[in-house]
């Protein structure tokens, strides 16, 4: 009898670090259901490389959610993403670019889908050392939340607890570049900039400052 694959959820938004998180995935030889969002993002652009990105690692399965989104930020909204010089500048504050909670609502549709699937494990590539600071990439928020699913499940509470992984969550974005390089993946097929043009990183918002910064200290020319 062949053993099929364990399953998984990847959320995949397109950008460096859900990319760098699917191809971890399918080193594990996990069978994946990848999950995005349409959520009105001024950088929506970052969807066309999740697809690229599903095609290109050979997802099992890759669903789009169209969400219409409360305002508040400048991702979604006709408010200026702020602009800085260097990684050193970025204030040490909880930017404007924050979405009110976005992974709260991201996990609670990742939870309804794995349950639908009878799915236990899912991925996301949230980072809480190079990033911009938003509390819904840190552990705490992590840990709590996968305690709330599984004390609010049909599927938990009969004994299958889900388990949020994040491969991510204490690497620098140095060590995810050369973790991605060592998994081939395609960084040109990748979306960081939180307010590009033509498709192309402004180079100054904390996204593409910080993936900047990761791509120096790896020592690699990004392709993007």
């Amino acid at each position: 009898m062949i053993k099929k694959n364990k399953k998984c959820i990847v959320l995949l938004s397109g950008g460096l670090d859900s990319t760098v998180v699917l191809s971890i995935c399918k080193k594990l030889n996990l069978q994946v259901y990848a999950l995005s969002f349409d959520y009105g993002q001024r950088h929506l652009s970052e969807l066309r490389n999740a697809k690229l990105q599903a095609r290109k690692q050979n997802v099992f399965s890759h669903k789009v959610f169209k969400i219409d989104f409360f305002g508040g930020s400048a991702l979604t909204d006709n408010i200026e993403v702020p602009k800085n010089k260097d990684v050193d500048s970025i204030p040490d504050e909880i930017p404007i670019t924050y979405v009110p909670g976005r992974n709260l609502i991201f996990l609670s549709f990742a939870a309804g889908y794995a349950e639908s699937l009878d799915i236990d494990d899912i991925y996301i590539g949230v980072n809480s050392i190079d990033y911009s600071g938003y509390p819904d990439c840190r552990v705490e928020f992590i840990r709590n939340f996968e305690n709330l699913i599984n004390l609010s499940t049909k599927k938990a509470l009969e004994g299958k607890k889900f388990k949020i992984k994040t491969p991510l969550l204490d690497l620098n974005k140095k060590e995810i570049i050369l973790l991605g390089k060592k998994n081939n993946i395609d960084f040109s097929k990748t979306s960081s900039c939180y307010n590009p043009i033509n498709q192309k990183g402004c180079g100054l918002c904390d996204s593409c400052l910080l993936r900047k910064k990761g791509f120096n200290e790896a020592q690699l020319i990004d392709p993007s």
